[in-house]
């Protein structure tokens, strides 16, 4: 137990000692995450970690950077703050995969307008979970108390990861070939984009979310807190079996018609079927209520892929059988076409 405590910085509003029970409640939470290659415990000014690099001829470091967005006003509002960890890491973690990495390990920033351990806690066991599902460890994290710059039950969320790849292994496209076959990756929902458009939609308000929407199955509150959902192991499980993926891209903010031609070779487009993979009803309810326009829709959400993948024609059986033993839903959705207009949606 610390014996740090200051009478003033407490009368300023930030309670350094709630601080340190806030750290005693994460710590177990934190060190469950830890893999080979963590050097340490929480606690240092660095999180340290010695990565194996055996065996690769030129590692390279990826790294990705994210947030939660507004979605978190959907935890404000309903008071439920266990879930939005996992999207934080799952938006830097899903885009380390694109690139064939395998993330290490992560650390997330939380500024809140008053430090209250017990919602800390909840917070930090979402980010601890994503961690788990993405196989890496949480090796450090920063808790700032900032009252008068937020509502004391509001916060913020952020992070990044850092992986590790061999470059010769690395996915750049540079192998894409008209005739590949793009995979869809099915998206748990809305994931962690376009919350300002829904929340303007769908008028948010904490008595409508916890009205249950007999086409959703559950209240509006559970389906759009439903985290994001996390590839990374799926998309190990097809390196390590062999799959010659070609491109991967991150569905995220701007829908597929921003993220897929991120992933595109020059020259080649990728033409994509969206009647050959199911929407799922929030998008549907989204449209209806805000009279969005197909087009915007799917320039804004996944509409229900949340990672596309680019493989050889021969190889599709192969991959759709590893992703569902992977337990992901895989739908073929279309195939690289000759052409530079990087998507297109027919």
């Amino acid at each position: 137990m610390s014996i740090s405590r200051s009478d003033a910085y407490a009368a300023a509003g930030v309670d350094v000692t709630a601080g340190y029970e806030a750290v005693d409640r994460i710590k177990p939470l934190v060190e469950s995450t830890y893999i080979p290659g963590v050097i340490g415990t929480l606690g240092g000014f660095g999180g340290l970690f010695a990565p194996d690099v055996s065996g690769m001829k030129k590692p390279v470091l990826v790294s990705g950077t994210d947030g939660v967005g507004t979605k978190l006003k959907i935890a404000f509002l309903t008071d439920k703050h266990d879930t939005v960890g996992i999207d934080c890491v799952a938006m830097c973690v899903n885009d380390i995969v694109c690139s064939g990495a395998r993330p290490l390990f992560f650390l997330d920033y939380l500024a809140v307008g008053k430090n209250v351990p017990s919602r800390i806690e909840a917070i930090v066991s979402g980010v601890v979970e994503g961690c788990r599902q993405a196989g890496c460890a949480l090796v450090g994290g920063e808790t700032a108390e900032m009252p008068g710059f937020y509502p004391e039950d509001e916060y913020d969320l952020a992070g990044f990861s850092v992986g590790l790849a061999d470059q010769e292994h690395m996915l750049d496209g540079s192998s894409m070939a008209e005739g590949d076959i793009l995979i869809g990756l099915a998206s748990s929902g809305v994931h962690s984009n376009g919350f300002s458009l829904v929340r303007k939609v769908l008028n948010v308000t904490r008595e409508r979310l916890a009205q249950p929407v007999a086409e959703l199955g559950c209240t509006l509150g559970e389906e759009l807190l439903k985290p994001t959902r996390i590839y990374v192991k799926a998309v190990q499980c097809l390196l390590t079996h062999g799959v010659h993926i070609r491109a991967i891209s991150h569905i995220t903010g701007g829908g597929l018609y921003e993220n897929v031609p991120r992933m595109m070779k020059e020259g080649l487009t990728a033409r994509i079927e969206t009647a050959s993979f199911p929407v799922p009803p929030i998008f549907g309810l989204i449209a209806r209520e805000g009279a969005v326009s197909e087009r915007d829709m799917y320039n804004t959400f996944n509409m229900g892929v949340g990672l596309v993948l680019a493989v050889p024609k021969e190889e599709v059986g192969l991959a759709k059988d590893i992703l569902c033993r992977a337990g992901e839903r895989a739908y073929v959705i279309g195939s690289v076409v000759g052409g530079g207009e990087g998507v297109e949606l027919v």
